[in-house]
């Protein structure tokens, strides 16, 4: 009998991580995991155990034979690792709150991965994620690295260029969230529908949709102009498509391109619930107290719906469902975050691109679309540029870089906008970025 896998989940703490469990559980059958190691650090320790205490139910319940580990050692639990899951939140929501209200007063959107808010969960995160990427390369050499945590496509491409870890899949819950929303709108099942994904974490088109192997593009053009039929998320406000430009546009845009192509109608609506104390940030905090409240009661042994409101729904569907078909060698096509190896001119050959891949067990192998769209490719490729330089200003602490990430960036006005936010945002997030602030040589023109 062969050996069970062992799962590692960095951040076990998560309010996500009983969709993970709930993944596991269904896969059983076809992935024998034996073991999870359920990892956090101090300050996420008592939803660690309320957590874990809600896994070790639910896996009770469902009457399958793995064992729920809860630690704070990283690296006891990377010991025999197969897999490594990442869904950490540096600084938690009390950050996420931080990188959304800092923006906005200065006029310029406040969200979590995308603009400013994204440059500074990039600075906090990506000194971590390496630190672990080089705990792997000690521990647990041959086990693959499954990123969660956002800024998804950055940190992939982040530890593609500053560690020795070549087995990373970064993973985001866009692509499979947009083929269940054209199942709902074509009322199919979703193994009925593919897309074919290209682009950039948070950036990605779908070029075509197929329903039983047939092209419903256009139909889905059409239908998403209306707002009530926009394929959205629980975090973006959907506000619709003009059609004519959406039959210009000739693309499935994915909910993300609401902060490029309506930048100040979003601004608005973020401004307005800022006055009204909801911002996201705000109202998931709400919901995360009431989902541990829940996850406390003993006679829960199920993910609880009110899970979904969380705007991760999916994850585990994405998660799961990837490492299955690693694992089984399914080359099945599935969008995820990984290197680009020219399947997408115009992006480097060694930058992270999110596209879609036939999965295999060695890993995803990107299929080639050639060119983007002239409409869309340099939008794309200045994204890319704004992600290299940010991840260059995250591992080195320089200011200079820090702000000329902050500069590029589209939803960004101005050097000296971008230059008012930056100093705000080191001195609101000093607690978690030390490169910043240890090496007075590189601070540039910035002074704590």
């Amino acid at each position: 009998m062969s050996k069970g896998l062992k799962i590692v989940t960095i951040g076990g703490g998560s309010s996500y991580t009983p969709e993970l469990i709930e993944g596991f559980i269904k896969y059983y059958k076809e992935l024998p995991v034996s073991e999870i190691w359920l990892v956090d650090i101090e300050a996420g320790k008592e939803k660690l155990e309320i957590v874990g205490g809600l896994a070790r139910r639910m896996v009770e319940k469902a009457g399958v034979p793995i064992d729920i580990h809860l630690t704070l050692d990283r690296k006891k639990a990377l010991e025999g690792a197969d897999y490594v899951t990442t869904q950490l939140r540096v600084g938690q929501l009390a950050a996420r709150a931080l990188d959304e209200k800092i923006p906005l007063k200065h006029g310029v959107i406040g969200q979590e991965t995308n603009g400013p808010g994204g440059l500074f969960k990039a600075f906090r995160t990506i000194p971590v994620i390496l630190d672990i990427a080089r705990e792997m390369e000690e521990i647990c050499p041959n086990a693959w690295l499954i990123n969660f945590t956002n800024p998804a496509g950055m940190v992939t491409e982040a530890v593609l260029r500053h560690s020795n870890i070549t087995k990373i899949v970064g993973l985001c819950n866009v692509p499979i969230g947009m083929e269940r929303g054209v199942a709902e709108l074509m009322k199919v099942e979703p193994d009925r529908v593919r897309i074919d994904f290209a682009g950039l974490n948070h950036m990605v088109y779908g070029l075509d949709v197929f329903v039983d192997g047939k092209s419903v593009k256009e139909e889905i053009i059409d239908m998403i102009s209306d707002p009530d039929k926009a394929v959205t998320m629980k975090n973006i406000h959907a506000m619709g498509w003009e059609p004519e430009f959406l039959r210009a546009l000739n693309l499935f845009p994915c909910p993300y391109h609401n902060y490029y192509y309506k930048t100040g109608d979003i601004l608005a609506q973020e401004l307005k619930d800022a006055e009204k104390g909801e911002t996201r940030a705000e109202v998931v905090q709400k919901l995360e107290t009431e989902l541990f409240e829940l996850y406390k009661d003993v006679d829960l042994d199920i993910k609880p719906p009110q899970l979904e409101e969380r705007g991760g729904a999916y994850y585990s569907d994405a998660a799961v469902r990837l490492i299955h078909s690693m694992y089984t060698d399914k080359r099945d096509i599935q969008a995820v975050n990984t290197m680009n190896y020219g399947a997408i001119e115009g992006i480097p050959y060694d930058s992270a691109v999110e596209v879609s891949c036939v999965i295999t067990k060695d890993g995803p192998k990107p299929i080639t679309v050639g060119e983007l769209p002239v409409a869309v490719r340099g939008l794309v490729q200045q994204i890319k540029s704004f992600e290299r330089v940010a991840i260059e200003a995250a591992v080195t602490g320089n200011y200079d870089t820090a702000l000329l990430a902050m500069t590029i960036n589209p939803l960004v006005p101005s050097d000296r906008v971008g230059k008012l936010i930056l100093d705000e945002m080191l001195l609101a997030h000093k607690e978690f970025l030390p490169q910043f602030f240890e090496n007075k040589e590189l601070q540039g023109s910035f002074h704590d």
